[in-house]
Order: C-alpha cells, then sequence, then structure tokens
C-alpha cells in the first residue's frame, strides 16, 4: 500500500509505502498524483519513505515506477528516500547514477532531515 504524505509544499509530492507494494498502488495513488503534480509543475520533488511494516514491491509496481520515472526523465529536480530496508538502500546506492535528478538516502530517523533536505529552496 502506499499512501500520499500530506503537507509538503508545492512543487513537492511524498509518499508512504507500507506493507506489500503492488502495481495497483502506483496505478490508483502515485500515478494520478505525479501526473496531476507535472500538469502544473515543471520540475517536481519526491520524498518516498518506507514505513515500518514495508516489506516489498511486487514486480508490476518496480515496472510502473520504472515507466513514471522515464516518462518524465528531465522532471525530477530532487529525490529523498527514506529507509532502512538493506536491500533497498543498496539497490538505491547502485542505481542511483541512473537518477536524473539530485538524490540522498536518508535512515528512517532522519525524515525530518531528509524533508528539510527535498523541500528547501
Amino acid at each position: 500500500m502506499i499512501a500520499l504524505i500530506e503537507g509538503l509544499p508545492p512543487g513537492t509530492l511524498g509518499f508512504r509505502a507500507h506493507s506489500q507494494v503492488t502495481a495497483k498502488d502506483y496505478e490508483n495513488v502515485v500515478v494520478p498524483d505525479v501526473e496531476a503534480a507535472f500538469a502544473v509543475n515543471r520540475k517536481l520533488r519526491l520524498l518516498y519513505v518506507t514505513a515500518d511494516d514495508f516489506t516489498g514491491f511486487d514486480p508490476g509496481a518496480l515496472w510502473d515506477d520504472a515507466k513514471l520515472g522515464m516518462r518524465h526523465f528531465s522532471g525530477w529536480e530532487r529525490v529523498a528516500l527514506v529507509t532502512d530496508v538493506p536491500w533497498l538502500r543498496g539497490t538505491a546506492i547502485a542505481f542511483r547514477f541512473a537518477i536524473p535528478a539530485q538524490f540522498r538516502l536518508f535512515h528512517g530517523a532522519e525524515i525530518e532531515e531528509a524533508t528539510r533536505w527535498v523541500t528547501a529552496a
């Protein structure tokens, strides 16, 4: 499941991933919110947080994430990933070169710092 993080400034989206994230989560939550935000913003900032109960992504969710990122390849300004999941941290480090934005990886306890960084002018 994915939930929108409320209260972020215009041009910044935040999502919190819970339990198993599915393609339906992307299709029903992430994609519509991202597309609506890009309709009014040339560049977006993204805060992505994994909750303590996060267990992973199904293959369809990973595919939807990749498609969404590529569709707006040059539209990402900053991306903050907040997670303590070892395999996700390792994957983010290994593929950070492919992220077309300023990218920072944060631990779960650093969520406030991540929020400040991703929303800073």
